[in-house]
């Protein structure tokens, strides 16, 4: 492969198409395509952040944070997110283009105010970007029970703040999200 130009930017509503077509042949199925359509037209994942990655003028990964609030959606909470999906096409993957995705956007969000951004993600890919595993443990429980055995994949980064002063409780993503299918493997 040539030496890469990789650049990565917020995606546009141009960018729809691009989108769909890294999730789905990076994960070699439509579900993840489907699942990120679905949230970017849903209000209640706002604020998002969708950023993508080129080669040149390839799009070759791409990162979706949408809005999550504790316990209930309720106006008065601080802003948090999740991470989902996260996708690099196959002969782009173990090049460090998943990490620049995950690192630019903790860092967009940091500066959009976030204070809390979850995944529930492979659980010793995750840690090295600054996650915390077993996000239950420090009281945010997901939407929906994670097996003991996959506990540690439930996790959580503060941005803003040392300590985690957000209220603890049951995490509720965007309506698309926050259903049981996407909670078990």
């Amino acid at each position: 492969m040539n030496e890469l130009n990789i650049h990565i930017r917020a995606s546009r509503k141009t960018d729809f198409n691009d989108i769909l077509l890294v999730q789905s042949q990076a994960f070699g199925h439509n579900k993840e395509a489907q699942l990120t359509a679905d949230l970017l037209h849903d209000n209640t994942a706002e604020p998002v952040l969708s950023l993508l990655a080129f080669d040149q003028q390839k799009a070759i990964g791409h990162i979706l944070f949408t809005r999550v609030y504790i316990n209930a959606m309720t106006t008065n909470q601080p802003l948090m997110h999740i991470l989902a999906p996260l996708a690099v096409i196959p002969e782009y993957q173990n090049q460090g283009i998943g990490g620049a995705l995950i690192q630019e956007g903790l860092n967009k969000l940091s500066q959009m105010g976030s204070e809390l951004v979850f995944v529930l993600g492979h659980m010793e890919y995750y840690p090295k970007w600054g996650f915390i595993p077993d996000a239950k443990k420090m009281g945010y429980s997901a939407p929906y029970p994670i097996p003991d055995e996959f506990a540690n994949a439930w996790m959580v980064q503060p941005l803003n703040a040392k300590e985690f002063t957000v209220e603890k409780g049951q995490v509720v993503c965007a309506n698309t999200l926050n259903k049981p299918e996407y909670w078990r493997e």
